[in-house]
């Protein structure tokens, strides 16, 4: 019981840990190449060292979702 809960309480702690090192952001745009320039911008202002876009949708715009990571 003992290893479960350290289990569990380590996992906890490194989901925090990752949680607090991400910042989601979203970008709207016409295209995908100008929405991707869009969170690029962002990344740069929040002084992110990279980004991962986790999400895309196209209609009549494109609104695009990514992490930033510090």
């Amino acid at each position: 019981m003992k290893t479960l809960t350290a289990i569990f309480a380590a996992s906890l702690l490194s989901a925090a840990a990752f949680s607090a090192s991400a910042q989601s952001v979203t970008a709207t745009a016409s295209t995908l190449d100008s929405a991707e320039a869009a969170i690029a911008q962002k990344a740069k202002e929040m002084n992110a060292s990279d980004y991962k876009i986790t999400s895309a949708r196209m209609g009549n715009t494109v609104t695009m979702s990514a992490e930033l990571y510090k």
